[in-house]
């Protein structure tokens, strides 16, 4: 495996789906607490540890947001993107698309631009650090109104020209995607394209929503659509890429087992799956980790872990001169392997 790992790690790669609430390490969660003044319901990093022992969306959800709450200032949610930035590049990223979710943040009074600039500067310090491109997905909370979600929307107009995308994220039963379709809608007119959560802890049907209902550019997990053939059908069809996180589905009992995990069966379907770790100081490692372990548990190969690679750079939400320069980076790196 020795082998495989050092492939995995040097592979050319974009991670897709990243909440980057969701990358705040228990140390860095104590720091900022300190720094900030703030009481938190954990004695030491390993009391923070050990609460992480959920297993199912809303017990992580409510700890998610407990952890934020040491999120107050500009440079607070810098170092936050730029440690995640650190740990990414050491996994062989050159290009992330980071979710955030500004209502976590903006429904305990931090303003809007108090996230969004300390997560622009550590975009910018990324690309200049590593070279890496970046995008910034802005997610509605899906437990909250779509009301809310315009006017998160509405709040968010002086910073869109720094967006590319929005979301849906959170509780994602009783949820469905089209609860949101106007606010897809007018999202869209503004130039911004779509991805959703759906098909994690949701049914078939909450894909089909996404597809058909909400006209989704992307499907976040997607794991669910294997009990449709004729989703997977129209998936494929579609050349719809599906951001998987394995550890997430893991973690939060999507699967009971990796080796039970679809991801060899998506890719045999012909899918454009690719492979992320959604929320990595949650769900027990970065991309990298995720790569490793599913290859591990379901025998992928070079080649396979390789159009997993692939299927990132040319699902990503970047023109095609930019997905072409990273791909050339890919089919350099796959060349001198052989």
């Amino acid at each position: 495996m020795a082998d495989l790992d050092q492939f995995i790690t040097a592979l050319p790669k974009a991670e897709l789906h990243l909440h980057i609430e969701g990358s705040l390490e228990p140390e860095l969660m104590f720091a900022l607490a300190e720094r900030n003044g703030i009481t938190i319901p954990y004695g030491s990093v390993e009391e923070v540890r050990a609460a992480y022992a959920f297993s199912n969306l809303q017990d992580f959800l409510d700890i998610y947001y407990a952890g934020a709450a040491v999120l107050q200032t500009q440079a607070d949610f810098h170092d936050l993107a730029a440690a995640y930035f650190e740990r990414a590049a050491a996994d062989g990223v050159i290009h992330a698309e980071i979710m955030f979710d500004p209502q976590t943040h903006t429904e305990r009074g931090i303003a809007f631009g108090t996230v969004i600039e300390g997560l622009l500067s550590a975009m910018a310090e990324a690309q200049a650090r590593h070279g890496m491109t970046t995008r910034l997905i802005l997610c509605f909370l899906r437990h909250l109104s779509e009301d809310a979600a315009f006017a998160t929307l509405a709040e968010a107009e002086p910073w869109l020209a720094h967006v590319t995308a929005v979301g849906l994220d959170s509780s994602e039963l009783g949820h469905p995607p089209a609860k949101f379709s106007r606010v897809f809608a007018a999202a869209r007119a503004k130039g911004l394209k779509i991805t959703a959560h759906a098909g994690e802890e949701g049914p078939p049907a909450y894909v089909w929503e996404a597809l058909d209902v909400v006209g989704t550019d992307r499907i976040d997990h997607g794991n669910r659509a294997f009990e449709d053939a004729a989703l997977v059908e129209r998936l494929h069809a579609d050349g719809m890429t599906l951001t998987v996180c394995p550890l997430s589905n893991l973690k939060l009992c999507v699967v009971d087992d990796l080796a039970d995990h679809p991801i060899d069966r998506m890719l045999a379907a012909g899918l454009k799956a690719t492979l992320n770790s959604d929320d990595p100081a949650y769900f027990g490692g970065y991309v990298a980790d995720n790569y490793r372990a599913v290859a591990k548990a379901r025998g992928l190969d070079h080649a396979a872990l390789a159009t997993l690679a692939r299927n990132s750079f040319t699902g990503a939400f970047l023109p095609p001169e930019a997905i072409d320069a990273h791909l050339a980076t890919l089919d350099g790196f796959l060349a001198r392997q052989v």
